[in-house]
């Protein structure tokens, strides 16, 4: 039994170890393909230049034991802003470098549109015998005159005079009496022409002798209409150029339908006196007639005419209401409304370079005046003295004269002469 035992534990122990060598190098060849595969996962250092290469993905064996995390390198990922140098008058270098933006956690909103705003002309000096604009209203009218002397600031021979009151109409004459006063600013200006724009402060109550009549009612607007009427007339009995400025719409419907109602009184009462009415209601409305706050200047761009409380006007709805008025005044001025009018007296007047430079040098040609008859050849108008003979009579004076037609070109199919008959035909 003894040996038995251990012959069996001899044979168990002999067969262990023939076991034990396939195990061993098992594991060594696990532990190998383990060593590669890190040592295939481990990131290969680059230099710099070749940073901006994709980055590796991390595999299993990164994930299974913890291997590096990859990450960018700003230093290198992102090259430092391009900038051009520019140098100022002085010689120093102007930094051009982009600055920062700060980051505001929300979206920038657009910026408005701004309109192209146009360098003013330079002005010119006024020639003495320069014609006059004169301007009367209300603060409308006062945009007006602003405006039309901008127009007219090339223009020698056109001078602007601008005589507003705000606050002024023709219902409270207690504030300003335009009839009354009026008269003696023609008198002072001389004005070749005369702007009128009133009406924008007269929807209000109105005294009439010892009564006060509420805006609307008939005895208001009777009344009224002989203000405008007394106030055309003043200017119409001197025969000067009147051009009255209608009313624009407004924010305000009901101010809206007065000022068409008002409009239809001035433009009445004008064109019977032989004045001109400025109708600028188209410039201020849309398609369907409503009130436009934004709108077409005078360059068709879209910018803002009128201003918040949707009465007054901006600078380009000034410039817009004046040019309705520019163009009727240019008619009026004629040729001084031209740039190219110039005052000509001894300063600037042209060298005499052909005159002999001593007064006691005989001139060398014999002076002709410009109005000499003779200079075109005679002094008798044409048809005066008999035409000359006719030689040849043309076919005309044969016809006339005569009653004689000319023959008609021989193959013509009016030629119904018979052609003469040949020996060799008979």
């Amino acid at each position: 039994m003894k040996a038995l035992h251990k012959s069996g534990r001899k044979e168990a122990g002999c067969n262990g170890a023939g076991l034990n060598k396939p195990l061993r190098s098992r594991g060594w060849a696990r532990l190998a393909l383990l060593l590669l595969a890190v040592l295939l996962a481990l990131p290969v250092a680059s230099p710099p230049a070749a940073a901006q290469e994709p980055l590796p993905r991390r595999n299993l064996f990164d994930y299974l034991f913890g291997g590096p995390r990859y990450e960018r390198d700003d230093r290198y990922e992102q090259p430092p802003p391009y900038s051009r140098r520019r140098y100022d008058r002085d010689g120093s270098i102007i930094d051009m470098r982009p600055r920062p933006r700060r980051s505001t956690g929300r979206a920038a909103a657009p910026r408005p549109v701004q309109p192209m705003v146009s360098a003013a002309p330079e002005p010119v000096a006024k020639i003495d015998n320069a014609k006059q604009v004169l301007v009367v209203g209300d603060f409308m009218a006062g945009g007006i005159g602003s405006e039309l002397e901008t127009a007219f600031a090339t223009a020698p021979g056109v001078a602007i005079t601008e005589r507003s009151d705000g606050s002024s109409g023709l219902v409270r004459e207690d504030h300003f009496d335009w009839p009354g006063e009026l008269p003696a600013m023609l008198d002072e200006v001389k004005p070749a022409v005369v702007v009128v724009m009133l009406g924008a402060n007269d929807r209000q109550q109105m005294t009439i002798g010892n009564t006060k009549e509420k805006f609307r009612s008939d005895a208001w607007f009777k009344e009224y209409e002989r203000r405008v009427t007394r106030l055309v007339s003043i200017v119409t009995s001197r025969k000067l150029p009147l051009l009255w400025v209608g009313l624009p719409s407004f924010q305000s419907p009901t101010a809206t339908a007065d000022a068409v109602t008002l409009n239809a009184i001035y433009r009445n009462q004008v064109e019977k006196a032989g004045g001109e009415f400025v109708d600028i209601w188209e410039g201020f409305v849309d398609e369907d007639g409503k009130f436009v706050i934004t709108g077409s200047d005078v360059n068709g761009q879209q910018v803002r005419l009128r201003g918040s409380d949707g009465i007054t006007f901006t600078k380009a709805g000034k410039q817009k209401l004046a040019f309705y008025v520019e163009k009727l005044a240019r008619r009026h001025l004629g040729e001084m409304a031209s740039p190219d009018v110039v005052k000509l007296d001894g300063s600037n007047l042209p060298a005499l370079s052909s005159l002999p430079a001593s007064p006691g040098q005989a001139v060398p040609t014999h002076p002709i005046s410009l109005s000499d008859p003779e200079l075109d050849g005679g002094k008798d108008l044409l048809g005066a003295a008999p035409l000359p003979p006719v030689l040849v009579e043309t076919p005309r004076d044969k016809l006339v004269r005569r009653g004689e037609l000319a023959p008609a070109p021989v193959g013509r199919v009016d030629d119904y002469r018979v052609p003469a008959v040949s020996a060799a035909t008979r």
